[in-house]
């Protein structure tokens, strides 16, 4: 279901046998009826998040789809595990064989068995997989489907990326016992190596040492000393969501910067994914403005998503500041980047986009037309390099190694 799942799975696949992941939508002979109810699933989010963008019936289509996902209000704290209408349309399914197919091959090496996506451990719990179900939550607070239909009697263990998401999965009705604070699972695991891109990138988040001036003893007690000069230019990268939805965003942004991009004062980066209508959509584009053969635009694209994911993460050690929807790359705060949030597609990404403001980390974002003069005003103000220390200092950032401890003691 979009990029979400997969990429909170990509970090953790040296735990697997031969690092390979299993993607239960696309795997060796899937039934037939398997794939048709996958796909027809992720056709309609997308269709859905795309026609968010048309005026009136599109918001007010997406509005009544988010009404079957939306997250509770956590407060007053109270029982809420009643199963809602898409947890008991997914049981339904599942009942009538969807992924039967699935847990049966995985049953023959019962090892224990890390989901990203809460459908797949549902199936393997009612299917009877012996060994151990854990599943990895990808958002800051979640809504009632992740959590099972019977949670008090349920096996399935998870992995919360916070503590709200832990407390919302009692609340749930999830046993106490079966969850786990653990962080989100992030590209990078090396705190040396976090230390020494953010010491770089620091360096253009305060242009004007505002921010080092007043809190030098923070930065010395995290960071040690800073380099003498950044060794990148001021990079900005815009990612597009899975459905690729917001791809006018990031060319709106090109627009604005497009004088400072070729007098070298900044670097975009625009991410396609795996879309390649949305790779084709940026450079016909950057070829109208002049900006197709520019050092200084850079666009990630590839036709495999694990060689996206990877290509993903090297380019994220010479950014310096990430414009996205506030998706699973919320958590990538953590690695000392500032985050200019897009508009939100669902409900969970509304508590994401909450959970970012609360920490300082993110900003929504400002007209896009003129990114070039808000923006630069930001940085002047050193705004940027205090979110950067916020989500770095915040934000748990080993949440791999937090799951590759907690495995083998169960």
């Amino acid at each position: 279901m979009g990029y979400g799942h997969q990429r909170t799975a990509f970090p953790l696949k040296d735990l697997a046998p031969e690092e390979r992941i299993i993607a239960a939508n696309d795997y060796p002979n899937i039934p037939e009826k398997d794939r048709k109810i996958w796909d027809n699933s992720r056709r309609f989010y997308e269709f859905v998040s795309r026609f968010k963008r048309v005026p009136f019936i599109g918001s007010g289509l997406f509005s009544i789809y988010n009404q079957f996902q939306r997250i509770l209000s956590f407060y007053p704290k109270r029982d809420l595990s009643k199963p809602n209408f898409l947890l008991k349309q997914t049981y339904s399914l599942i009942k009538k064989g969807w992924g039967e197919d699935l847990i049966e091959k995985l049953k023959v090496r019962p090892l224990p068995l890390i989901s990203t996506f809460f459908t797949t451990a549902f199936m393997a719990e009612f299917f009877k997989y012996p060994g151990e179900i854990f599943c990895v939550v990808c958002d800051a607070d979640i809504s009632r489907i992740w959590a099972p239909l019977n949670p008090k009697t349920s096996k399935i263990k998870y992995f919360a990326p916070t503590f709200r998401v832990t407390e919302r999965l009692k609340l749930y009705g999830v046993k106490p016992e079966n969850i786990f604070l653990t962080g989100y699972p992030l590209p990078v695991e090396n705190s040396e190596i976090l230390k020494d891109d953010l010491r770089f990138r620091f360096l253009n988040l305060d242009p004007k040492g505002r921010y080092l001036k007043r809190y030098l003893p923070l930065i010395k007690k995290y960071l040690g000393d800073l380099p003498l000069k950044p060794d990148h230019p001021l990079t900005l990268m815009f990612a597009v969501g899975g459905a690729g939805a917001q791809k006018e965003i990031g060319i709106k942004i090109v627009k604005s910067l497009n004088g400072k991009i070729k007098k070298g004062k900044v670097k975009i980066i625009l991410v396609a994914g795996i879309r390649e209508k949305v790779n084709h959509y940026f450079q016909k584009k950057l070829k109208s403005m002049g900006l197709a053969r520019s050092k200084n635009v850079e666009i990630i694209f590839e036709r495999n998503i694990e060689d996206y994911f990877q290509k993903f993460s090297w380019a994220l050690k010479k950014t310096d500041i990430l414009w996205t929807k506030p998706s699973e790359i919320s958590f990538y705060t953590a690695l000392g980047l500032p985050i200019i949030m897009s508009p939100s597609i669902g409900s969970q990404e509304d508590f994401n986009r909450e959970w970012l403001l609360e920490l300082g980390a993110g900003m929504n974002q400002k007209n896009p037309q003129h990114t070039d003069q808000w923006l630069f005003d930001l940085l002047d103000y050193g705004w940027f390099a205090e979110a950067a220390m916020d989500g770095f200092i915040e934000v748990e950032k080993m949440g791999k190694e937090n799951i590759k401890r907690i495995i083998p003691t169960l």
